[in-house]
């Protein structure tokens, strides 16, 4: 009996010490409530997969009434938004390379006499197959029965013709593993840099820091070089991989695949050096790496629809690496897409790098204070 209660005790020890530890260490205190209830809360109201307000462009060859009636219903769907109207097809297809829309319409110049014969669909619509969840909410759309005309019978159940662009087998793993590269990156290259600093301060290798020459941009450079070679490295094992087991299609220039993948590692980097920045421990460090990761795999775009977010969502979706990375790898590998016509997020990912770096300087500068 004195031995079990000798047992108890010890154990009420060790557990009143790590009480005590926790109740010290507020970062650590802090993500206990706050990881669960921040992640609920965004990832409650973020994935949905009721998809709607597409961005969407016509071209409308035939510009008639009629032709503009069944835009006017389209956009009455809530569906799509066409938010651009293309002088031609191949504009149309232009918009869709760039990602600037996700489907476009096109109406032929024979709208109204394909209308009175029903013999072919009335209209085209091109929807971008290399984001996943876009598919399904658009095909109930073109197979909505249409009326266009006062007293007009409903036309038959398909009068749009739907085209899966750049996926046209609808196979998962063209729209998944190319987005993949990003994940991995994002899971690797984060907690690399996010203990990279506590572990050099745990070390003592710190203070010999301290004592040289080396500003503090220069350190985060310097921080950041060999792992932006690393995740290259990775970088080129994941398209192997998808070329060769997973039939994956380059569509692009391969150097600019590697352009984009290089930013958006040195962006990945970044985050995790301002992490490391924060966090006093090597755990604290992984806490926070780990907490950055899953809103960057359920908010970009990568698993479910991102027009099917609320529009907050949509803004702190707009401040994560992997949302623009996602639009650069699968513009460049499935739609054969230029880095010009992806410039708006290479210029997200370059802002995202600038200020990234400076907050971690800043801060690192600060603590030499």
């Amino acid at each position: 009996m004195s031995a079990a209660l000798a047992f108890l005790a010890r154990v009420r020890a060790v557990a009143a010490k790590e009480i005590l530890q926790l109740r010290r260490d507020r970062l650590t205190g802090g993500m206990i409530v706050g990881i669960p209830l921040i992640q609920i809360l965004i990832f409650g109201y973020g994935i949905n997969f009721d998809v709607r307000h597409i961005r969407a462009a016509v071209a409308d060859d035939a510009n008639t009434s009629v032709s503009r009636a069944l835009v006017s219903q389209l956009q009455a769907s809530q569906v799509v938004d066409f938010v651009e109207r293309a002088p031609d097809v191949v504009a149309l297809r232009r918009m869709l390379v760039a990602g600037d829309i996700s489907a476009g319409l096109y109406i032929p110049k024979d709208f109204e006499r394909r209308l009175i014969a029903r013999d072919r669909p009335l209209a085209q619509l091109l929807i971008d197959g290399s984001e996943p969840g876009l598919e399904g909410a658009l095909k109930a759309l073109a197979s909505m029965p249409v009326r266009v005309r006062a007293g007009d019978a409903s036309q038959p159940p398909r009068p749009i013709e739907v085209l899966a662009e750049y996926n046209p087998e609808r196979r998962t793993a063209v729209q998944i593993v190319p987005a993949l590269i990003g994940v991995i990156l994002s899971m690797t290259m984060v907690i690399f840099t996010a203990i990279a600093l506590v572990r050099e301060r745990e070390r003592g290798n710190l203070e010999l820091l301290i004592t040289t020459p080396v500003k503090s941009v220069e350190l985060m450079i310097g921080k950041l070089a060999p792992y932006v070679v690393v995740g290259l490295i990775q970088t080129t094992i994941i398209i192997l991989t998808g070329v060769l087991l997973f039939d994956v299609p380059i569509n692009g220039p391969v150097w600019q695949l590697y352009a984009g993948a290089g930013l958006f590692i040195a962006a990945t980097l970044a985050m995790g050096l301002v992490i490391s920045t924060v966090a006093q421990t090597q755990f604290q460090a992984m806490q926070l790496g780990f907490f950055t990761l899953l809103p960057s795999i359920l908010l970009s775009g990568f698993m479910f629809p991102f027009e099917g977010m609320p529009r907050l969502c949509r803004w702190i979706a707009q401040v994560l690496p992997l949302t623009h990375f996602n639009s650069i790898v699968r513009g460049v590998v499935l739609r054969g897409a230029d880095l010009t016509d992806l410039t708006p997020a290479v210029l997200k990912l370059t802002a995202f790098l600038v200020v990234a770096v400076t907050i971690a300087a800043l801060r690192f500068h600060k603590r030499l204070g």
